[in-house]
């Protein structure tokens, strides 16, 4: 294989290839329950906001092209929850398969553990895609939960798998 794969923070200039690798997701599968797919302004405002309170948001590159993102959120608003958070990852689909999805997610959690957060959720969606609960797992992550019938996506109701990795 030739090149290599860099990650490292997201800037504005990244947003366009953000929005491109969400998008089929957001339409086509259910490893997410957006519905459709988030303009560019939305994924500015995610990054902007990430910036504020000190969350990583990276990006993965290829041959200096972006072919995945992966970012932390609050896990939830609540003063007591300030350490904890929900971790999103997405790679181009032609990329997968390669080990790149296991080092943006390495490199998100090293980033997490250096801005503060101690313990990572991943909510994931049972049926989407097995690979996302085999990639969580690969880098440390125990399912802890499941919540049933709580979305509907292609008219089905789908379950989520509650992931979770402690950072210390």
């Amino acid at each position: 294989m030739t090149g290599s794969l860099v990650v490292g923070n997201a800037y504005p200039e990244d947003v366009p290839a953000i929005a491109g690798i969400f998008g089929p997701y957001a339409l086509e599968s259910a490893v997410t329950f957006e519905t459709v797919p988030l303009t560019e302004r939305e994924w500015l405002d995610r990054l902007q906001a990430a910036r504020e309170v000190g969350h990583p948001f990276l990006v993965a590159s290829f041959e200096s092209t972006v072919i995945g993102y992966a970012y932390v959120t609050h896990w939830r608003t609540k003063p007591a929850y300030s350490r904890t958070v929900e971790n999103s990852i997405y790679l181009d689909p032609a990329h997968s398969g390669r080990g790149y999805g296991r080092i943006l997610l390495t490199e998100l959690l090293d980033a997490s553990a250096a801005a503060g957060m101690r313990e990572v959720i991943a909510v994931i969606a049972d049926g989407g895609s097995a690979a996302s609960k085999a990639l969580h797992r690969s880098v440390g992550f125990a399912e802890v939960g499941r919540l049933q019938r709580v979305g509907y996506k292609h008219g089905r109701w789908i379950d989520t798998v509650l992931m979770q990795r402690s950072l210390e």
